[in-house]
């Protein structure tokens, strides 16, 4: 089967890790994180998300929960350290809008613990993109 370039958005509203694929938006004292498009693209279809719970305090680079895919079971690592203040229960029970629109869903809600360290390991959405074509040169992007 011929491969299919990924083809996605990349919004400049927020911050990006490009080793884990994820993205973090900053609201005041909270940060939002999901998984970005090229992150469900490189996973495929996922079909099921299972956050830690409430309270959970979270190292960059540690699991913040777990995807499963067609293809496999994952961890989603967390692109900065924070407590988790709520996971979104709406995507436990029902994964579709991660594949559908990943910006919009969003996995967690926390509040950052070490965002002056962390925030100097995430690019921005140019930079993030330049990431993309590198792994994947034929990507396009909307």
């Amino acid at each position: 089967m011929a491969h299919t370039p990924f083809s996605g958005s990349v919004p400049d509203d927020r911050l990006y890790d490009t080793r884990y694929d994820m993205w973090v938006q900053r609201e005041g004292e909270t940060i939002r994180v999901g998984i970005t498009s090229f992150g469900a693209f490189l996973a495929g279809e996922i079909i099921a998300f299972t956050g830690k719970p409430k309270g959970a305090e979270v190292a960059y680079g540690r699991g913040l929960g777990t995807v499963e895919s067609a293809k496999t079971v994952l961890a989603v690592h967390a692109p900065c350290s924070f407590i988790l203040n709520e996971v979104n229960e709406a995507l436990e029970e029902r994964p579709r809008p991660i594949n559908e629109n990943p910006y919009a869903a969003w996995l967690i809600l926390g509040t950052p613990t070490d965002w002056a360290q962390d925030a100097g390991q995430l690019v921005d959405a140019a930079a993030y993109r330049a990431h993309i074509l590198s792994v994947e040169p034929e990507a396009t992007f909307a």
